[in-house]
């Protein structure tokens, strides 16, 4: 393995990390827009209250490892998806702000208003990086000298936004299946049906997904049958995916949660391996891609940065695994967050 694998794979966990943790942040938000009532919007907001923007470090280290090892790759992922990124940045500060500013005045309509801007900021957030994962996996218009050469309605193709439905579909069940270890009672019952039925749901889209990916984007299918890792990732998806919904009708929460995590970790390597080693596939021309090894840095920064990263990776999972012990417990909603 060499350096530039390494920052692959570290890149690849930093995203599959935030996808994991922010993203049942994400589908809790969604769920909140279709709340029964004001105590079940509370307990929504109390079981990600400690932890949402912990979680979101994770997206910022992958940015910022992704700067750090395939600069190229980040200018022209973060040029050519400008206003998508600026749509999603808004998105994310308006479920930020919402989950601070909802209690803080006893008015009926700027608690309302605030649902709003925290369930509407998560959803538009969700679709939004669907989208972006679609446009990576179908491939964005990049010619010889690495810049994009597309637009922002480009962005919007029929396989993108699919994928931003399935995203949807993927992390609302995650979303689901946290408040179901997260609460219990009433509501927690009603999450586990609504696992079993947002799953059935995800199954159907992603069928069809695999079945068009193959047509939009056959790069990703070359020698993939090939390779041990593939194997290992379908077998992690296809485990996680069985034990959602047995876990659910069993009523245990811990297990639905941890099985609709393999679920997204066995997604997330299975697009890894369909990538490597490109990192920003051309749908200009192939030979265009942006890889591990044209968009790299300099093997110097690559080493210094991987000895901070190593050093510091560390301290990230202990915070983490410190904050969720200390918040552990039932939300309800019997008190403002």
């Amino acid at each position: 393995m060499d350096l530039n694998t390494a920052w692959f794979i570290l890149v690849g966990v930093l995203l599959t990390g935030y996808a994991i943790l922010d993203g049942f942040d994400l589908g809790v938000g969604v769920w909140h827009l279709f709340a029964r009532d004001d105590k079940a919007r509370r307990a929504y907001m109390r079981a990600i209250g400690p932890v949402w923007d912990g979680n979101e470090v994770w997206l910022l280290t992958a940015g910022g490892a992704l700067f750090a090892a395939f600069p190229i790759v980040y200018a022209t992922v973060f040029s050519g998806f400008y206003l998508a990124l600026m749509l999603l940045l808004t998105a994310l500060i308006f479920r930020a702000v919402s989950l601070e500013l909802r209690g803080k005045v006893a008015s009926p309509r700027w608690t309302r208003a605030w649902d709003w801007g925290f369930g509407l900021g998560s959803l538009v957030a969700v679709v939004l990086l669907g989208v972006a994962l679609g446009n990576i996996l179908r491939g964005v218009p990049i010619d010889e000298t690495g810049a994009f050469t597309g637009s922002f309605l480009g962005l919007l193709n029929p396989y993108a936004l699919f994928m931003g439905v399935v995203t949807l579909l993927l992390l609302t069940m995650h979303g689901a299946a946290y408040l179901t270890a997260k609460t219990d009672g009433e509501l927690a019952a009603r999450m586990r049906t609504s696992v079993s039925g947002v799953w059935a749901a995800f199954i159907v889209a992603y069928v069809v997904l695999a079945c068009v990916t193959p047509f939009a984007a056959p790069f990703l299918f070359d020698g993939l049958l090939k390779k041990p890792l593939f194997w290992v990732f379908f077998a992690a998806q296809l485990a996680g995916l069985v034990c959602v919904p047995v876990s659910a009708r069993a009523g245990r929460g811990l297990p639905v949660f941890l099985a609709s995590s393999v679920v997204i970790a066995g997604l997330a390597g299975l697009v890894a391996v369909g990538l490597f080693p490109r990192l920003t596939p051309s749908s200009t021309n192939l030979a265009y891609s942006l890889t591990i090894y044209n968009a790299a840095s300099t093997p110097r920064t690559q080493t210094v940065m991987l000895v901070i990263a190593l050093m510091g990776m560390p301290l990230v999972v202990a915070y983490t695994a410190f904050v969720y012990w200390v918040f552990r417990g039932k939300a309800t909603g019997e008190e403002s967050y």
